[in-house]
Formats: structure tokens, C-alpha cells, sequence
């Protein structure tokens, strides 16, 4: 594939209602190549979700453009995988019918699917819980079934909007190892956003700073660590304190910009 991935030129994304009108992007450009994995971090109410809404096509652009994979984005997107905050399973499937739930939803091959989704229950460490209920699944187990069905029909393109939010630190840090082996595997550009700096130092390829609403990309911070990574070794690594320093200084200063 050549050209960009993911590309942002100038987008602004507003709401207006009847009391305010909410600037929540202002004028951002941001290039993704193919296979890259881009982390964006900001504080709480900067537009990140809705960013990552307009590149899959579910919120419209008030000025400016999104383009995916060389094609303007002008409506909802189904080639791309999106992963939300929450898993949205559906409580009376199991989750390997929940994974296949997507293949139902595309019309695609049954054979190719069933071999598919279960080679992403192994690599995601579900063997042994393919009939399992949600409410039988712990929640880093109902994201890995989120995360298998949206990888199910190969997207080129990986959105996650903080889909680790609510686990604990343990629990999150596994996922993260387990997110860094799956897009080394796999080659999927994956654009995230996230509230924890660790999780975006750890994960991307490049970290992109927002600054509070209207959010505006205020730093782009190129991530020098090993492609393959485990939380031992990288927090360990001056590098990963210097960068998590440096985002902790831009947030802290992101009023001012």
C-alpha cells in the first residue's frame, strides 16, 4: 500500500446546539504511515475520541479532511477494525461467537472465518474460553474478545479509543504486551488514544501530545525503543523516563498553547 494510512489536513470538528457551541478539534494535521502505531495523549474533554471518530467516519468534519488509505472519508467506515472503551458483547453468545458476530455482520466465508477467529483466540490467549459468557469473562478477557473481533476481517487500520481505561494496572499492562506482539504480527496500522502516558510511551511508534479543548496536536514525540517491548525492560530504559517526562511537561504546560 503507498500513501498514507490515516491523513488529517486542518481537520475542525464543532457541535453546536442551542446553549453553546463546543470547538472540540481545532485545525489538527497528523499523517499516519502504513504499520505504524501512533499514540495520542491528552487530558480529559481534548477531542481525542472525537478525532478518532472522524477518521472512521462517525462524526463529520466542520472544516478540513480526513483520508483513509488514499480515499476521502465522507461517511461511516467499514474497512477498519474500532475498538471502544467498553467491550459491547452480546450477553448470550459465547465468546467465540461473539468474535464471529462480525463475520455474520460482513457476509464473509464461514470456513475462513471459524479458522480466523480462532487463530486470534490463540494469539490472544482465549483458548479454553471460546464458549464462555461475558459475564463469565473477566474485563481483560471481554477486550481481548472486543480486540478479536475487530481484527476478525483483517482491517488495515486499527482505531482504539481507550479500550484499557477501566482495567487495572496489571491487567492493563498485559494487555499492552499483549496489543505490541499482535501489531508487530500482524502489520496493522493502529491509531490509539489514551489518557495514560505510560500506555502511549509503551505502545507507539510515535506519541501525538493534545492540548485541553478545543484540541489542538501541540507536540509530536518520535518513540526510540525496541519495536518488540515488555514492561521490564522499558521501564527500565532512560529513554521511556525522559519521554514520559517530557509528555507529563507538555500536558502540564498545555493550557498555554
Amino acid at each position: 500500500m503507498s500513501g498514507a494510512a490515516v491523513e488529517l489536513t486542518g481537520l475542525t470538528v464543532r457541535f453546536v446546539s442551542r446553549r453553546r457551541r463546543t470547538v472540540a478539534v481545532d485545525d489538527v494535521t497528523l499523517r499516519v504511515e502504513p504499520g505504524e502505531f501512533v499514540a495520542i495523549v491528552g487530558p480529559s474533554g481534548c477531542g481525542k475520541s472525537t478525532l478518532l471518530r472522524a477518521v472512521a467516519g462517525l462524526v463529520p468534519p466542520t472544516a478540513g479532511s480526513v483520508t483513509l488509505l488514499g480515499q476521502p472519508v465522507t461517511r461511516p467506515q467499514t474497512d477498519i477494525g474500532f475498538v471502544f472503551q467498553r467491550p459491547a458483547l452480546l450477553e448470550w453468545r459465547g465468546a467465540r461467537k461473539n468474535i464471529l458476530l462480525q463475520a455474520e455482520m460482513r457476509g464473509l466465508d464461514r470456513a475462513w472465518a471459524a479458522r480466523r477467529a480462532d487463530e486470534l483466540i490463540e494469539l490472544t490467549g482465549l483458548t479454553g474460553f471460546e464458549r464462555a459468557l461475558p459475564h463469565e469473562l473477566s474485563g481483560g478477557m471481554q477486550q481481548r474478545v472486543a480486540l478479536c473481533r475487530a481484527l476478525l476481517h483483517q482491517p488495515p487500520v486499527l482505531l482504539m479509543d481507550e479500550p484499557f481505561g477501566a482495567l487495572d494496572a496489571l491487567t492493563r499492562e498485559q494487555l499492552n504486551a499483549e496489543l505490541n506482539r499482535i501489531w508487530r504480527e500482524t502489520g496493522t496500522t493502529i491509531l490509539l488514544v489514551t489518557h495514560s502516558i505510560a500506555e502511549a510511551v509503551f505502545l507507539g511508534t510515535r506519541v501525538e501530545v493534545m492540548s485541553p479543548r478545543p484540541g489542538r496536536i501541540v507536540s509530536t514525540l518520535p518513540v526510540d525503543l525496541p519495536v518488540e517491548r515488555s514492561y521490564a525492560q522499558v521501564m527500565t530504559d532512560e529513554r521511556f523516563d525522559r519521554l514520559s517526562s517530557s509528555i507529563r511537561l507538555l500536558l502540564g504546560a498545555g493550557a498555554n498553547h
